[in-house]
């Protein structure tokens, strides 16, 4: 093709054809979102950045000169519209539908990006980082419905400390699963690493051995290290703990990552992040932890609201005070205390899972 096609006029005509198209498929696969996670998710928070990512995008688009794509628009005179695949077609489900038009944003912006450097270098920048805004915002989108499914069931979440004893810890751990916790998570600062791991891989040991259906989910609390080394089937942060991105590069796509919350603003980060759970509190006076602060049962019922993914009120909860959790819109809890400090641990586990069933 000769050099003279891309001079100034052909060029510049080429130029915004591929914005116009490019912007156009983008706004299309945005709503096509918004519409799955409003419709199909139920999910207000990922709608409402989804809807704020298409108004950032028509900002962008009022930047370039409106005639300027139009006049140079040809639909009938494109030859891709008469290519297309099978699989353009069909759609297995609603998630696919889902995953498509990721891939439709993600490929747009990417070409947008590209052939705005040609014009104007700012509107390629602000499109860069749209571009990235989108990416952790897609990811937390196509995993939701997987992460809730593991959990879906997930009511009961029991913390318990390691011991320097194996065996009274296994004894410990034994009477916790026959309780029927939904998820163990082990929680320690004391030991050394070592115990810790050693706790960790008899822990994991009492729950395969117990039946797939029925065998409860564990935890590591705050190492990723040792999440992974003892096959656990997650790892728990907090707030002053390995932020969620490096988390999730540590212990791969397969480990649950939960992460503990104070407030809506950390209760949305941690879901728009991609976090598999959160733990909302502390909701009550804790005897295992000190807290300045308690946000208390106001707080659980603005995560209630605002919240998709799963979420465990945490702190000082009894048998006594759960009917307040349940009022407050949270199904699940988080306890410690109340288990391990119990004359009879058994009696105060099934007296939860009779409040929670």
């Amino acid at each position: 093709m000769p050099n003279s096609f891309f001079q100034s006029n052909s060029g510049t005509a080429v130029v915004f054809r591929c914005l116009d198209a490019t912007f156009n498929r983008a706004a299309e696969g945005l709503r096509t979102l918004e519409d799955y996670t409003r419709f199909g998710l139920d999910d207000a928070l990922l709608t409402a950045q989804l809807k704020d990512l298409r108004h950032e995008l028509a900002g962008i688009l009022s930047a370039i000169p409106q005639d300027s794509l139009l006049l140079h628009r040809n639909t009938l005179g494109d030859v891709g519209t008469a290519v297309e695949t099978s699989a353009e077609r069909s759609r297995a489900d609603v998630h696919s539908v889902a995953a498509a038009a990721v891939a439709r944003c993600q490929q747009a912006f990417r070409s947008s990006e590209e052939f705005a450097k040609c014009i104007d270098p700012e509107i390629a920048r602000r499109l860069e980082r749209l571009r990235y805004r989108f990416y952790t915002l897609s990811a937390a989108i196509l995993t939701l419905p997987r992460r809730s499914e593991r959990l879906r069931s997930a009511r009961l979440y029991v913390l318990v400390t390691g011991d320097e004893n194996l065996d009274r810890f296994a004894s410990q751990v034994q009477k916790i699963v026959s309780g029927g916790a939904d998820i163990i998570q082990l929680r320690d600062k004391q030991l050394t690493d070592r115990q810790l791991y050693l706790c960790g891989q008899r822990l994991n040991a009492i729950v395969r051995a117990e039946a797939s259906e029925s065998r409860p989910l564990w935890i590591m609390n705050d190492r990723p290290d040792l999440a992974v080394s003892c096959d656990a089937d997650g790892v728990h942060v907090g707030q002053d703990e390995l932020p969620y991105e490096a988390v999730r590069r540590l212990v791969g796509t397969d480990c649950l990552v939960g992460v503990s919350t104070h407030d809506v603003l950390q209760a949305e980060a941690a879901q728009l992040q991609g976090a598999d759970y959160i733990g909302c509190g502390p909701t009550f006076p804790s005897q295992t932890k000190s807290f300045a602060d308690f946000p208390g049962l106001p707080f659980l019922q603005a995560a209630a609201a605002a919240i998709t993914i799963p979420a465990f009120a945490i702190g000082g909860i009894q048998p006594g005070n759960v009917q307040e959790v349940l009022d407050a819109g949270f199904s699940r809890i988080a306890v410690a205390a109340a288990v391990s400090q119990a004359q009879h641990p058994l009696d105060v586990l099934q007296a939860f899972k009779r409040q929670l069933s």
